[in-house]
């Protein structure tokens, strides 16, 4: 017997039913693209940044939902769509939503799918998104579910590094700073599994890397060092990505308060680095990176978040393909 597709079923009246699909082209962690998904999607990037002025989603309405603070994701989502020809609704404060007054994330899910083609949401709550793609009939987007995953942003780092080393294979990366509740290096762990990586996890015994994803390393035969000292640790490095210390992720803020400016980046300790070396840092940032960085070449975060806008045009242009 022929199994049907998932979906969700909606009132016709009293007894009767329809069966409304779901949607199949969602993006909710970066596992959910294969290796040739993620090369196809980098391919599009650039190609979207030789011209990025297109009208590829023309009658297309697509809805942010952001349930946490965004700057950098929600904008360069909402300009990618833009410069697409598409429309954007939605919300950058949950405050002003219907949330405030208790409404579920399941009936704000089904009320948004009536109005928008895809929905780009951000959630406090790891799984929101996993949950949301199995009860909307229009693609989800996550653009970031608490410390769970952030597949956008894992995209255009992985952009970032592909222009920066011109490769994605067998690099060395550095990861600093937040690797408890970091999503985004929790997606760049799983996304550079296909590239051959070596890892150097670089955190105070508070933040370090969930073992989930020393298992996953393990498993995938991904090398990788733990240490605790910042200097002079990343000097055979080709990326050294710095993250913020999350202070909204901490229930006890004596925890965060001892945590907070334990590592901070500064231009000197980039002398002895390799050449190649770029830093990245998914932003924003606090005092983990000294502004006197900024003027270094090897500096690259600004240029990474401009990447975004080309990443997650190419993003929503596969989620709305036909």
């Amino acid at each position: 017997m022929k199994k049907s597709k998932p979906g969700l079923y909606a009132p016709l009246g009293v007894g009767a039913f329809m069966l409304i699909p779901m949607s199949n082209n969602n993006l909710v962690s970066i596992a959910d693209y294969s290796k040739e998904e993620i090369l196809a999607i980098l391919d599009s990037a650039a190609d979207f940044e030789t011209n990025p002025n297109r009208k590829t989603l023309d009658g297309k309405v697509i809805a942010t939902l952001f349930f946490e603070p965004s700057t950098r994701t929600r904008l360069s989502f909402e300009t990618a769509v833009i410069r697409l020809g598409g429309s954007i609704i939605g919300f950058s404060d949950a405050a002003t939503s219907s949330s405030s007054k208790g409404e579920t994330l399941n009936d704000t899910i089904h009320m948004v799918s009536c109005y928008a083609d895809a929905i780009v949401m951000r959630h406090p709550l790891e799984g929101a998104a996993r949950y949301a793609s199995e009860v909307s009939p229009v693609p989800i987007i996550n653009a970031g579910d608490g410390a769970n995953q952030h597949p956008s942003q894992t995209l255009l780092d992985l952009y970032s590094i592909l222009k920066t080393q011109g490769t994605l294979e067998n690099l060395t990366i550095s990861l600093v700073g937040d690797l408890k509740y970091g999503r985004t290096v929790h997606s760049l762990i799983m996304a550079m599994s296909h590239f051959h990586p070596t890892f150097k996890f670089i955190a105070p015994d508070e933040l370090k890397m969930p073992d989930e994803y020393k298992v996953f390393c393990k498993k995938n035969n991904i090398p990788f060092t733990e240490v605790f000292e910042l200097a002079d640790n990343f000097n055979d490095s080709d990326i050294l990505y710095m993250t913020r210390v999350q202070k909204e992720r901490f229930q006890d803020l004596m925890e965060y308060e001892r945590v907070k400016n334990v590592y901070t980046l500064k231009n000197s300790m980039l002398e002895n680095t390799k050449p190649n070396l770029r830093v990245l840092h998914p932003l924003p940032r606090v005092t983990e990176i000294d502004p006197d960085v900024d003027s270094n070449e090897k500096a690259y975060y600004f240029k990474q978040a401009q990447n975004g806008l080309y990443v997650r045009q190419a993003i929503v242009s596969k989620v709305l393909a036909p």
